[in-house]
């Protein structure tokens, strides 16, 4: 089978169009036809060498696809070959943590494309237990876009931040993969949602996708703009997926006994604030990482009936992995890139 493979870590071009052997499917696993494989800002930070210090390599990065049965697994009920399928964004490897909830704090829990070979191939092979039927009616391309993305925006907006309706919500990055699902998380469940931007096109996209508010924090104060917005109070709960120096805005936007939900580190990984205002304020700091696939049961009911919407920025073929990455890198992407592996 082709996929996009890398030998070792380094800029866009390790990124490899190459040809190895189709996986055999394990008992109680399925082997899946990717149709389109969805592409995500950690596989950045993966390949980059940034999130773990070594794979063993080649190796095939890729959390997200859409696809369908190829060949079934000894044991495996409830598919037939040809029926379009979604594998799980994450899941344990090791039979003995299925049963553990959430799934991400399974001593075993993994991601396609880090503990194990990925989505960027014309095939992957995942257990049946973290596959589900794909009845959503949209195309494999919108489909790929929503796995990751979907279920950890739910974990991290309705899980871990507890968000109800009638909360305000400030989302940081709304522009984003990440951020445009949790705009549409919170909007789902009836929160108003205010969201951050560095330009004014993806402002406009920001609006278009839900958001009641939009701050271009190039030229407005995040927490300035967020008071007016609360009255004074703050949000109810801010979900970061900034890190670095934003994450003491959050904070700061957040009400007295407000959540912030730490969930991504694209301004850096060392964060410092001041612990008064957190003190004082009785705040809470969450982390959120990682999915159960009851987290995407619910976000895949809410696109099947449009509350939610997948966001697809563009279509590659797969030999233009290296492509994708550069545009990840230079945040020149709205939403998310799908990689067709069997695209000439």
């Amino acid at each position: 089978m082709k996929a996009a493979v890398i030998n070792q870590f380094g800029d866009t071009d390790v990124l490899k169009f190459e040809d190895i052997a189709v996986p055999s499917p394990k008992p109680g696993h399925i082997l899946i036809k990717v149709l389109a494989a969805g592409t995500n800002r950690l596989e950045h930070y993966l390949r980059e060498g940034s999130v773990v210090p070594e794979f063993p390599f080649p190796h095939i990065l890729g959390a997200d696809a859409a696809g369908e049965v190829a060949r079934l697994g000894q044991g495996v009920e409830g598919f037939d070959i040809g029926e379009r399928v979604i594998p799980m964004p994450g899941f344990p490897t090791d039979e003995k943590d299925y049963d553990i909830y959430p799934a991400s704090l399974a001593p075993s829990f993994t991601l396609p494309g880090l503990g194990i070979w990925g989505t960027y191939a014309q095939y992957i092979e995942v257990p049946a237990r973290y596959t589900l039927k794909d009845d959503t009616g949209l195309s494999a391309e919108e489909v790929a876009t929503l796995p990751m993305a979907l279920a950890t925006a739910v974990r991290a907006v309705k899980e871990i931040g507890n968000v109800k309706a009638g909360d305000k919500v400030l989302v940081q990055a709304g522009a984003s993969g990440s951020g445009s699902m949790q705009v549409q998380v919170a909007k789902a469940l009836g929160a108003e949602v205010v969201t951050t931007v560095r330009d004014d096109a993806k402002g406009e996209f920001a609006k278009s996708i839900g958001a009641d508010l939009v701050i271009n924090t190039r030229n407005e104060d995040l927490v300035e703009k967020v008071m007016e917005w609360t009255g004074g109070r703050g949000v109810d709960v801010a979900i970061d997926n900034v890190g670095g120096d934003v994450l003491a805005k959050s904070i700061d936007a957040v009400k007295a006994t407000g959540v912030v939900v730490a969930f991504g580190f694209t301004a850096g990984t060392e964060v410092t604030f001041d612990i008064r205002n957190f003190f004082f304020g009785q705040k809470q700091l969450r982390g959120s990482m990682g999915s159960d696939i009851k987290d995407l049961q619910w976000g895949l009911e809410q696109v099947k009936t449009g509350k939610i919407k997948p966001v697809l920025d563009r279509v590659l073929p797969l030999s233009q992995a290296a492509q994708a990455h550069y545009l990840i890198a230079n945040n020149q992407v709205t939403g998310s890139i799908v990689l067709q592996p069997w695209a000439e």
